[in-house]
């Protein structure tokens, strides 16, 4: 789903109201993400699916207004709609795509999901750009590039009432998917999330869940006070071409067999340390560099490509390590009820991070100070997901229905309902 975050900031001329406005959005995501894996696995990944896309336009709305005519009030509003539909769209989109493919598809399924979010970037940030191609100046992007995100955005519903049922999904190899919201028990799904909250691998990726994403506000900052309007639009172009990369290569590569699952995904998460690493010694020295001469950086500026670039593979590498995250998961669990579940509990830590994140980047500090942070939480996910890596196993668990505990956890929650 397109959002107007990609332009930078929202594409205003200051970005603390909107990373206030994204801080409030995902401290929502972080209570409704697991509540609506909990629903959807209830009442079914379809309708919570399009109940999700009904609260961005409003958001992009709120950011017209502010730009036209100045409200404020209206983009906090607009980040609580934007957080309550994200939490169901993530929660049944997630479990979707992890879920409706077989063991040996996830990484492409997963693939097409996260390349299909970065559609409405792709287009939506084309026609920022024509719109704004003449503005080589700092400051805001023209009221009207919100028109083109809020009908994008209201694409959303009618797509969505395409989406099948799981019970009549059949897999490349001709398997059926169990339908996850026969006899479920609310308070019986809140047992066994919490369930899955306390297994090994979980706990220890909450660290990376948290960290790995904070760059992102930092960025938008970063594009926000040093690059022209033309620039910061060509930003989200290139960025969400760059995300779309990422998506398709690791969608392909992850289903590949040149290594076992476990070698694989060792090798892929030493080599994104390494490689975030060095993109970090490479944004510290482009901030030392900006922070004190405030430079407006347009295309036709000699060292933009300096400055440019680093963006635009930072993107690169956020995107490689959704994939590489939600991949991980799928190779741990197989059963959709189970997917469910845990892409509800991994958008509620994404959104602890992202919360606190734009929560800094509200505060008129230094970006110089955004940017350690980032570092910090990046460098403290290191050995937490280095000890995941090595617990990857070669086939996923057995469902969910075969765990002796879950099913004591179901019988409990049916029993109680009934009472």
């Amino acid at each position: 789903m397109l959002t107007a975050a990609d332009t930078g900031a929202g594409g205003q001329q200051k970005p603390y109201l909107v990373n206030g406005a994204n801080s409030l959005t995902f401290g929502i995501m972080v209570f409704g993400c697991p509540l609506f894996s909990i629903l959807a696995n209830r009442y079914g990944l379809r309708r919570v699916l399009i109940l999700g896309t009904l609260g961005y336009a409003p958001y992009s709305a709120s950011l017209y207004t502010n730009n036209r005519y100045g409200v404020e009030w209206f983009v906090l509003f607009g980040g609580v709609t934007c957080g309550i539909a994200a939490s169901a769209l993530w929660s049944s989109e997630g479990a979707i795509a992890l879920g409706y493919g077989g063991i040996g598809d996830r990484g492409k399924y997963t693939g097409i999901w996260l390349g299909l979010r970065e559609l409405g970037q792709l287009i939506g940030s084309s026609i920022q750009l024509s719109l704004n191609v003449k503005d080589g100046n700092r400051g805001k992007v023209g009221y009207s590039t919100y028109l083109v995100l809020i009908g994008l955005q209201c694409l959303g519903l009618p797509l969505a009432l395409l989406i099948s049922h799981p019970s009549k999904v059949i897999r490349a190899d001709g398997t059926r998917i169990p339908d996850p919201t026969a006899q479920k028990a609310v308070l019986g799904e809140f047992r066994k999330l919490w369930v899955q909250v306390k297994k090994k691998h979980i706990l220890l990726l909450i660290p990376i869940l948290v960290g790995f994403n904070w760059n992102g506000t930092y960025q938008g900052i970063y594009l926000t006070n040093y690059f022209s309007v033309r620039a910061r639009t060509l930003g989200s172009l290139t960025s969400g071409i760059a995300a779309t990369t990422a998506n398709m290569f690791w969608g392909w590569f992850f289903d590949q067999r040149f290594f076992s699952r476990p070698v694989l995904a060792r090798i892929t998460w030493f080599t994104f340390a390494v490689v975030m690493l060095a993109l970090f010694g490479w944004q510290f020295a482009n901030e030392r560099l900006y922070e004190d001469t405030k430079p407006t950086i347009d295309w036709e500026a000699a060292g933009f490509g300096r400055g440019f670039a680093v963006n635009v593979v930072f993107r690169f590498m956020n995107e490689s390590h959704y994939m590489f995250v939600y991949w991980l998961l799928g190779v741990f669990n197989d059963d959709l009820e189970t997917l469910t579940l845990t892409v509800g509990i991994v958008r509620c830590f994404e959104s602890v991070g992202s919360c606190l994140s734009f929560g800094i980047g509200a505060a008129e500090v230094s970006p110089m100070v955004n940017l350690i942070v980032a570092f910090v939480m990046f460098v403290l996910c290191i050995p937490t997901t280095s000890w995941v890596v090595f617990m990857v196993p070669e086939h996923p668990e057995s469902a969910i229905k075969d765990d002796e505990s879950l099913q004591a956890s179901d019988l409990a929650g049916n029993a109680a309902e009934r009472g």
